[in-house]
């Protein structure tokens, strides 16, 4: 079979919902074409937060062993380094070794040090052609941190019409354009959205004008009908309750703002959606769509954070997430402010838990949480050549380490025992290919740490635990939304799972929080 070129793409923080075709009310045609005719998971973990997800997904480890178990950034002593280290090996590093031109779009996300090359930069870590942001995130009209190379591209965003989701898929569209025809290629695309800030061009905004005055209540129960209607979903899979913390939206204050905050949230996925489609266009046009495997996934769960984020003065004063002005020397408008409207680049606010906990629905806990909420993730392949098409549904748990062994299956890319000197460590997940093709697979563990918060999967078994919280215990084919804690009534069980989880975290290296 022809190695096939390989489009990989990344959302920032959308809900396991949020798409069309997994159940919401935002409208991404292109994604949904996709997920259709191609291959829809129902349950695909990522690992609940930006960088570890991304060290993950792109290495095949968990991201306790690639330097990087919390956030880029450094937080020693006693912490993770913070930075992709040199004992693990990147996707990108094995394709270019095989022959494949690599390029990125997007969020990196990984390295620590932000303003001097350093060697966990993307174009030190296989990718030979890259546009983006290396911090986590920031203003989509003027985002610091964004280079060409290595090349500070901070002008261009001095242009009236820039817009960081159109610029990350511009880059991607060029990329593609200029090497199909040599082939093959890896496009890694790393959008931003829907991350906070809520920014979008005013026209997308209006477009959903009406759509959320329902409120978050009325659209979580039809999300999920759409989710059994669609196949993705069943009995199993009960609404949660609505936050607690969270008002019924019939007592909701400022609705009129509210509802403003969610149409900011799905125009931001829409544009995405549109900028998708305009990559599916170009493999069109250069004749490789059937030879080109597109995945497409989130780095976790929805976000309930509320801006600011801690003490109001420091978060306005990172300088790699925050602007000081707008690009025209207007002050901005930081937090979730009812007085003022999100979207404009004057703004800088977030949606909430209560429109977060619409987008994981019918899950409950959010971005963080290694319950299903933070971990649960559309992922949708298509690769009409390598049998990945017609719209199968598979149920078969999955973790984005195996995200890595199957592009080396698909494309027939070495994994090597050493590179630059020091020994790398296996791979920690297995090929996914014959499981998209239909075929039946055994069920493997599967283990997850973050903050503290814990989780192990082994079968139906789901043990998961909050930061100093005590163990629970799920039977996920018959309660996938995690309402019903069976820990009391199998103690032998928890025992053996919670044994599992802690000979995991002592090889991986997880510290204790």
């Amino acid at each position: 079979m022809k190695r096939p070129n390989i489009v990989l793409i990344l959302a920032d923080d959308l809900g396991y919902s949020d798409l069309g075709c997994y159940g919401g009310e935002i409208r991404t045609p292109n994604l949904d074409r996709l997920g259709r005719s191609g291959v829809r998971l129902t349950q695909f973990a990522n690992t609940a937060r930006c960088s570890p997800s991304r060290a993950s997904l792109l290495t095949g480890l968990h991201p306790h062993q690639t330097g990087i178990g919390v956030l880029a950034g450094g937080n020693r002593p006693g912490g993770y380094p913070g930075s992709l280290d040199d004992r693990c090996v990147t996707v990108a590093e094995l394709l270019a070794d095989a022959g494949y031109a690599t390029g990125m779009s997007g969020k990196w996300h990984l390295s620590g040090p932000l303003w001097e090359p350093h060697a966990s930069w993307p174009t030190r870590r296989g990718f030979t052609d890259f546009f983006g942001t290396l911090s986590g995130c920031g203003s989509y009209y003027d985002p610091a941190t964004l280079y060409r190379g290595e090349t500070d591209a901070s002008a261009e965003t001095r242009d009236p019409g820039f817009f960081y989701t159109d610029a990350i898929t511009g880059h991607a569209v060029e990329f593609i354009r200029r090497e199909a025809a040599a082939g093959p290629f890896f496009s890694y695309v790393a959008y931003t959205a829907p991350h906070w800030p809520l920014h979008a061009p005013e026209e997308d905004i209006a477009a959903y004008d009406g759509v959320y005055t329902a409120g978050w209540d009325d659209l979580r129960t039809h999300r999920l009908e759409r989710l059994h209607t669609e196949g993705l979903l069943g009995a199993e899979s009960a609404l949660s309750a609505r936050d607690p913390a969270q008002p019924p939206w019939a007592e909701a204050p400022d609705k009129a703002w509210e509802a403003r905050r969610m149409q900011v949230y799905a125009a931001q996925v829409e544009r995405m959606d549109r900028g998708i489609g305009r990559i599916l266009d170009q493999l069109t046009a250069s004749g490789v769509l059937d030879d080109t495997l597109v995945i497409f996934l989130s780095d976790n769960g929805g976000c309930a954070e509320i801006l600011p984020l801690g003490d109001p003065e420091e978060f306005r004063s990172r300088r790699h997430i925050v602007p000081a002005r707008t690009r025209d020397g207007a002050g901005l408008h930081v937090g979730n402010l009812p007085c003022v409207d999100p979207g404009p680049e004057n703004t800088y606010a977030s949606y909430g838990p209560a429109w977060a906990n619409l987008s994981n629905t019918p899950f409950r806990l959010y971005k963080r949480w290694v319950h299903e909420g933070g971990i649960a993730t559309p992922f949708i392949a298509h690769w009409p050549a390598g049998d990945l098409a017609g719209g199968r549904v598979i149920r078969t748990p999955f973790q984005l380490t195996d995200v890595l062994p199957t592009l080396l299956d698909a494309t027939g890319a070495a994994y090597p025992e050493e590179r630059r000197g020091h020994a790398i460590p296996p791979y920690e997940g297995r090929s996914m290919l014959p499981a998209l093709r239909g075929t039946p697979v055994p069920e493997t563990w599967l283990f997850w740490e973050h903050l503290g918060n814990a989780a192990v999967r082994l079968g139906p078994w789901k043990l998961v635990r909050e930061h100093a919280g005590p163990w629970e215990l799920y039977d996920m084919e018959t309660d996938r939304s995690e309402l019903t804690d069976l820990a009391p009534h199998h103690p032998a069980l928890v025992e053996e799972l919670a044994e599992a989880y802690q000979q995991w975290a002592d090889r991986v290296g997880v510290l204790p929080r």
